[in-house]
């Protein structure tokens, strides 16, 4: 529960809003209460930016934050300690509720899609990467880490709040929802054709990555239209999740407006 007296100090863990907060690590807190936990002074004015809505601020000390949220409470670092995720927490933190997850139906047409991406700073980076190289939203399929943990948001940096979520349990059917309506979907695959010359996909496109142990499911690789893998010219076997799919993402969009 978050709510109480707005503007006082709280020393102990065992304060209702204290325990409230520290439960937001697990994936079920966060669904049950519509919440989820944001640290950093650079995260927090990203998240106000945004558009997010502010519940509830802890701080070391007074901040001109606090006027932007309904409570704020000054809290020793013991308690940001407790609270936070990181073992050296930054000196603020702050609940936000979650954001609305866009629908399937409302997909816009670049779209990063992850299959079964366990790894949070993988997914997080991924997602901000997707952010930067234009692309428009993100796909999770089943197993995936969960968006709005603690990990995923800190590796996002911002784009979790700028970049929407899609749910897309499983996966497959929603790709193959999509490309009913035009898409042209790419996987990442270890046995797939070279990625270079770069497929062209058009205007509406999904670039599936698998996950880290096992690729892209059979279900999804039956629905993609190009199985692609970036050319291993040295002695390394395979790259990074988020690394290859940084180099894809680019490639696809450098491809696509010089196609324009």
């Amino acid at each position: 529960m978050v709510g109480g007296d707005r503007r006082v100090r709280i020393t102990s863990v065992k304060n209702p809003l204290i325990a409230s907060l520290r439960a937001l690590k697990a994936k079920k807190a966060r669904e049950d209460m519509g919440l989820f936990l944001v640290e950093g002074e650079v995260m927090l004015r990203e998240a106000l930016s945004s558009g997010l809505v502010p519940r509830a601020l802890l701080s070391e000390a007074e901040t001109e934050l606090s006027s932007s949220f309904p409570e704020a409470h000054t809290v020793p670092r013991s308690i940001l300690e407790a609270v936070c995720d990181t073992k050296t927490p930054q000196p603020m933190c702050a609940a936000f509720e979650l954001p609305a997850l866009t629908p399937l139906a409302d997909a816009p047409d670049r779209l990063a899609a992850l299959d079964g991406v366990q790894d949070p700073g993988n997914v997080g980076t991924i997602w901000r990467t997707a952010d930067a190289a234009g692309f428009q939203g993100m796909l999770f399929g089943e197993g995936c880490a969960d968006a709005f943990s603690p990990k995923v948001q800190r590796a996002a940096m911002g784009s979790g709040f700028r970049l929407p979520a899609i749910p897309a349990e499983p996966l497959a059917p929603a790709l193959a929802e999509l490309r009913s309506r035009g898409y042209k979907i790419v996987a990442s695959a270890l046995d797939g054709g070279d990625f270079y010359p770069i497929p062209d996909l058009g205007e509406r496109f999904v670039l599936v990555i698998g996950s880290e142990a096992r690729g892209v499911s059979d279900e999804v690789r039956r629905e993609a239209d190009f199985l692609a893998k970036l050319p291993m010219r040295g002695r390394a076997e395979s790259l990074n999740a988020a690394v290859a799919a940084g180099i894809m993402m680019y490639a696809l969009m450098r491809e696509r407006e010089g196609c324009r």
